[in-house]
């Protein structure tokens, strides 16, 4: 991706070397049922990683590399490229799109959805409309998920923002209260369908970004990579050795790479319809 010398956005909020209150204690259980019901890519390491943390809320070292400064810079300018998009996409359209933060954290974090850890991922809270990301993801995604390249990432900020496109277009308020009056197994299905439009629209910014002549040849190829290297199929199959299909809560990696794609060639938020078909 040709970022260097392109905008970055002043709304980036740089949290990293500050430790979060609280982690430790007896909010566990409530941590967990958060990520499940909001973001639902939560690792069993979280736990472990979260009574390591400090308790006191200080301030703890935290060195900046020169490499990760670049990535930070980078994230600014795909969030500065997302503003744009959306912008205009909702303007077209007759409102006005709120513009999410990015949260830079390192270790733990607090959010309005409660206390999360780097081993959560990158994620989106509603609550505050933030986008969470510690930049050791970067190279998680690189090594454990074997997707490599500056537009892989790319991608996992573009959908995050996706779930922010959802919350401002009502989305999420219609299915989050569902989870009370539905099994786990047909709910999860509704958070297949939301996770999907999510790599819709991240695909709908990759349509703009092309457009804008931002993008190098390859760039596409690494976002479907990092979309496939997320599908729950994969991720379940790499850990487990088999796959349960009813706890699936982002899609297969054939299905993230289709809505992905199909939001790369429409670019109109119109097409990323994930509740309305038969099987997404």
């Amino acid at each position: 991706m040709l970022w260097k010398g392109r905008r970055q956005s002043a709304n980036v909020e740089d949290r990293r070397g500050m430790a979060a209150k609280g982690m430790v204690g007896g909010g566990i259980g409530t941590i967990v049922l958060i990520l499940v019901v909001y973001f639902l890519g939560g690792d069993p390491r979280q736990i472990i990683q979260m009574t390591q943390l400090n308790t006191d809320g200080s301030t703890a070292p935290h060195q900046v590399s020169a490499e990760e400064q670049e990535l930070a810079q980078f994230v600014s300018v795909v969030l500065a490229e997302t503003e744009d998009v959306w912008g205009e996409l909702f303007r077209t359209q007759g409102a006005t799109y709120r513009l999410p933060k990015l949260v830079l954290y390192s270790g733990s974090v607090q959010s309005a959805c409660g206390l999360s850890s780097a081993a959560t991922g990158p994620f989106y809270c509603p609550g505050d409309e933030k986008v969470y990301i510690d930049l050791s993801f970067c190279d998680e995604l690189k090594q454990r998920f074997k997707a490599p390249g500056d537009f892989a990432l790319a991608y996992v900020i573009a959908h995050e923002v996706g779930h922010h496109v959802q919350n401002q277009l009502g989305i999420m308020d219609k299915v989050m209260p569902l989870r009370s009056r539905l099994s786990a197994s047909e709910f999860n299905g509704y958070l297949v369908r939301l996770e999907l439009q999510a790599d819709y629209f991240a695909g709908v910014w990759a349509h703009y970004a092309k457009r804008a002549n931002i993008l190098e040849e390859g760039d596409i190829e690494e976002a479907m990579n990092a979309a496939s290297a997320v599908g729950d199929d994969r991720i379940q199959k790499s850990a487990r050795g088999y796959v349960v299909p009813d706890s699936f809560t982002h899609g297969t990696s054939a299905q993230r790479q289709e809505w992905f794609f199909k939001g790369f060639e429409s670019g109109t938020i119109q097409g990323g319809d994930t509740f309305s078909v038969a099987t997404p």
